[in-house]
Parts: structure tokens; sequence; C-alpha cells
């Protein structure tokens, strides 16, 4: 069910979403969190709707979604409610704020947050320079951002250690959570010799590659170079090389160690939805990724 509410208040849409509560029995407390999507125009709501929806089935939750509009036009307030089949499960409230309003997101959006539920902030796009003191960031216990979509997404990576605080994390780290397992597990067999150095090569404004080189210098402590390439990972040991390739389109990728036979293996690249959904089920501070965004300036780029 969708309810358009055009040139509306806050007090109104709360009121509707009472008495649809009440005639469709949606239960509140049913949802385990908030989440607030700050996007940066009707269109890419749309976008960010349909992945909250998604990652909703595994994490009921309100999703608020804030779409800024002209500034420079008169104030007003455009709301829908969607519930059911159109939201997952969800509990989905559109605000599309027009003029003074797109400047007050946090007061626009306190009246909708779940009373006793921890709140999640996430920016698909136009993330703030420092999230955790972001208007809407103040509120949130985690704040959820993504370089990927960023001007420059390897400038913007860099940046978020300078901005890190307990509660961040950004997309590009959890995209690469499939990368992180199969490079643990292949170092985890015999010859168990350090690592004398890694490659990490692929599209320059690929951020998660720069998550990956990061998490591996914080961790292995060894020279790691970032490069431009075709996407590969591989890791330098005294008598045995590891390499992760695969197609930058592709769905399989290749593990090749020497000696060895060529592995194939189904690694597909991540849609923001399961991202979404892998953030969400943590709410405390990431320090794994705290550690990989410092290792990013040990990287060597070349």
């Amino acid at each position: 069910m969708i309810v358009d509410m055009p040139d509306t208040k806050t007090s109104e849409v709360t009121k509707r979403i009472v008495q649809l509560r009440e005639s469709n029995g949606v239960i509140t407390m049913g949802r385990v969190l908030t989440l607030v999507v700050c996007t940066l125009d009707s269109s890419e709501a749309e976008h960010a709707i349909e992945a909250a929806n998604e990652a909703s089935r595994e994490h009921p939750c309100r999703v608020v979604v804030l779409a800024r509009g002209d500034r420079e036009a008169a104030t007003r307030l455009d709301a829908q409610i969607r519930v059911g089949g159109d939201a997952g499960a969800a509990e989905v409230i559109v605000l599309r704020l027009q003029g003074e309003l797109v400047n007050h997101e946090s007061s626009v959006v306190t009246p909708f947050l779940l009373p006793d539920t921890p709140v999640v902030a996430w920016w698909p796009r136009g993330a703030p320079e420092f999230p955790s003191k972001d208007s809407v960031g103040r509120l949130a216990g985690r704040r959820i951002t993504d370089a990927t979509f960023a001007s420059d997404p390897q400038a913007a990576i860099k940046r978020r250690l300078q901005s890190y605080a307990s509660g961040d994390t950004d997309l590009a780290w959890s995209r690469i959570t499939y990368w992180r397992a199969l490079l643990a597990a292949a170092m985890d067999e015999p010859p168990f010799e350090s690592v004398d150095s890694v490659t990490v090569s692929g599209l320059r404004d690929e951020p998660a590659l720069d998550m990956l080189a990061g998490w591996l210098a914080a961790r292995l402590g060894c020279p790691v170079h970032r490069r431009t390439g075709p996407l590969r990972v591989e890791l330098h040991r005294p008598t045995v090389s590891i390499a992760i390739e695969r197609p930058q389109t592709g769905r399989t990728a290749t593990l090749t160690r020497t000696g060895e036979p060529v592995q194939r293996i189904a690694l597909a690249r991540r849609e923001t939805r399961d991202c979404l959904a892998e953030d969400l089920r943590r709410l405390d501070a990431d320090e794994t990724y705290a550690e990989a965004l410092a290792g990013i300036e040990k990287v060597i780029y070349e």
C-alpha cells in the first residue's frame, strides 16, 4: 500500500502512520531499528528504497528516506508512506523536502524515529565530510557511507580516516568481505610462511580495492602495492605465490597457487542491498574497518 500526502506536516504524517498501523496490523515493536536514508534527490531515492527493502527482509525496520529538493523553492514537505508488499519487511516513509526544510533534515526526521531502537544513517551518495558531525549523523549510532559514488572515489576513501568516528563504516568495506575470506583461507594453508609482499590491482576508481589493500597492509605488515590493471590480488611468500583474479564484470574468479592446479571460485561483485544488509547486522564500532582505513596510508601507489 502506498499513501501519498502532498504539501503536508510531520504531525499529519505521524497520525496517518498510526491509522495505517491500526487498520493493517503493522506492529512497531517488530522493527529492530530505524534506517534514515539521506538522498540527494527524488530520482536517487527509488534506488535506495529498493536496496533498503531487500535489506529489511533480514532486518525488519522503519525506513525514513529524506529526498532533498530545491533550497530556493518555497518551503514544502511532500510525504509518502509505504507499507505491506510495497515496503518489503519495512515501513517506508519518504519525505521530499523543499526550501528551508532542506537545511533542517534532523528536525524533520526526529518525529519518525522509533523509540528505544537503534538509528542507522545511510548516505548512498553525497556523504558529508564528517558523518558523525552531520545533523542526521548525530542522531545515529551507526553511519554508513559509500565512497564508490563520490566524484573522486579513491580520494574519498582516503579521507574517511580523518573523519572516522566510532560507528562509521563504508559500503566499500563490505564489498570485499568475500575477498577477505578467500585470502584468509588461502593463507591458512601450508607452507605457513610470512608474506613478503602483496600486489592489489584493478580499476583506479574502485575504493573497495583501496580498502582491501589497506586491510592487507595493516594485517600483514609487509609492502602492499596498489596498481591500475586487471582485477587481481597476489601474495608473495618465500616459496609460494597465491593469486586471486576475476574479470571486472565477471562472476567467477580463479585462485592460483605455485605448483598446484587452478581453482575456480564463485565471486560475483556484491550488490548494494547485500552490503547494506551486512552492515545492519552490527551496530557497534567496526575496529577492523578503522584498521584498514589506517592501513591505506601504508599502501604503495604505483
